[in-house]
């Protein structure tokens, strides 16, 4: 062990102490997508429970060390590059269960634990933590949340922020905060799990959190149609202002629909879930609406329709090559049809108007960038080669806050050394 390390390892041991120079390659790709800096970081740190953590930040704090946070890595490539780091610091070994409320529809876990291992605990109760991340056998519950990752489960049940209770967090200085509560009725507090959602570890390290839960559903189906983009684009309007309620509600581009095999054009995906008659009633309904508009339609059930949205996810979120550049898009959806036109690989929820997107090179970033905020939209990356988020402004903020973003991280980290240069700004 040698300099920074040797002070970490008398912190958490140095079995968790792991030198930059003895990680794997694979351990140490993730950490050079997301760093500038041509030293790479001295060493990655497994605190293995809360106070471990506190007392690693207040030693970086102290030394004015720059930290990197990350759960198990699986979404680090995720936002702007981060400069100069000191030290990685991974909360995967912070990982217990705190407490499974089953009759409260609430639960508490540290933010080591992987979002697949939660889902597993609350399916012996017959309930679900109602997010579909990115990677969901590698996330950690406190990646999510910090990069605010969820998917079309946000059609029925909103974003990681709607979801969240409660919050602890480790400051830069290392003190331990805590926000929110552990019951659904609760308002004690300022309400930091909107401030740390999607925060991409700048302003605190997540070591806890409390989530609302939901019953699992009787049943599941799944209705596709594809045909010519305006009739595409009345079927989400008509649904959008229909009765229906489905869980998840896509517009897919035209290359998504013909990889997975559904057809030729666009596509419309919409997934019912409820007890067996309903689901039935729902998707047919929106099957005829398909039909009066001249759309080809089909219907997936059971073991087809969890398979159907498994294929989908990993079409959209993991690229063919390592010069994909994945984005996130937020757009008024009565605009989707026109950016899914403009791309191979896409898809945008009808009613948030939020997607991702696989481009090609930098200049179509900035093509769709244009278009979005013409829309009153964004366009920002997630992965990209280094030398792209080099080249080009990762966020592609045009927004006026930046200015009290910057006072927040100043309150929260006024020696910045919490992932500095991933957010907005540079912040």
């Amino acid at each position: 062990m040698k300099g920074i390390a040797t002070d970490i390892a008398s912190i958490v041991g140095e079995e968790n102490t792991v030198l930059w120079e003895n990680l794997e390659a694979s351990q140490q790709k993730p950490i050079q997508q997301v760093t500038t800096s041509i030293n790479p970081p001295n060493c990655i740190v497994y605190p293995r429970t809360q106070a471990q953590l506190s007392q690693v930040m207040a030693t970086a704090h102290q030394n004015k060390w720059r930290v990197l946070p990350c759960g198990s890595r699986s979404k680090l490539n995720w936002g702007g590059l981060a400069k100069g780091i000191d030290i990685v610091v991974s909360t995967e070994h912070i990982n217990q269960l705190i407490e499974h409320a089953v009759g409260d529809l609430t639960v508490t876990v540290e933010s080591g634990m992987k979002f697949a291992q939660l889902q597993g605990i609350l399916a012996k109760s017959r309930q679900f933590l109602a997010l579909d991340p990115t990677a969901p056998d590698e996330a950690t519950i406190g990646g999510i949340v910090a990069t605010g990752d969820t998917g079309s489960l946000r059609q029925r049940y909103g974003s990681v922020r709607d979801q969240l209770l409660g919050i602890t967090f480790i400051r830069a200085d290392g003190q331990v905060a805590k926000a929110g509560g552990r019951v659904v009725k609760n308002v004690a507090g300022y309400d930091l799990m909107k401030l740390f959602t999607g925060s991409y570890g700048t302003l605190g390290i997540i070591s806890q959190v409390t989530f609302r839960v939901y019953p699992m559903q009787e049943v599941s189906g799944t209705v596709v149609l594809t045909g010519a983009a305006e009739a595409i684009s009345q079927a989400a309007s008509t649904l959008r202002g229909s009765a229906l309620t489905p869980t998840q509600a896509d517009l897919l581009s035209t290359q998504l629909v013909s990889n997975l095999g559904l057809g030729q054009g666009l596509g419309l995906i919409a997934r019912f879930q409820s007890i067996s008659e309903s689901v039935k009633e729902q998707s047919n309904r929106l099957l005829e609406v398909g039909t009066q508009l001249g759309l080809n339609g089909a219907i997936y059930a059971d073991a087809d329709d969890t398979n159907l949205w498994q294929r989908l996810q990993n079409q959209i979120n993991y690229p063919h090559t390592d010069a994909a550049i994945t984005c996130k898009i937020g757009i008024l959806p009565s605009a989707a049809v026109e950016i899914l036109n403009q791309v191979k690989i896409g898809l945008i929820h009808i009613s948030s108007g939020l997607g991702w997107l696989q481009l090609e090179e930098q200049n179509q970033v900035l093509e769709l960038r244009d278009r979005t905020q013409n829309h009153q939209g964004f366009l920002s990356i997630l992965t990209a080669p280094v030398t792209v988020k080099q080249n080009i402004d990762v966020w592609g903020y045009s927004g006026n806050a930046l200015p009290l973003m910057r006072v927040i991280k100043a309150q929260f980290d006024s020696q910045n050394i919490l992932s500095p240069g991933r957010f907005v700004g540079g912040i």
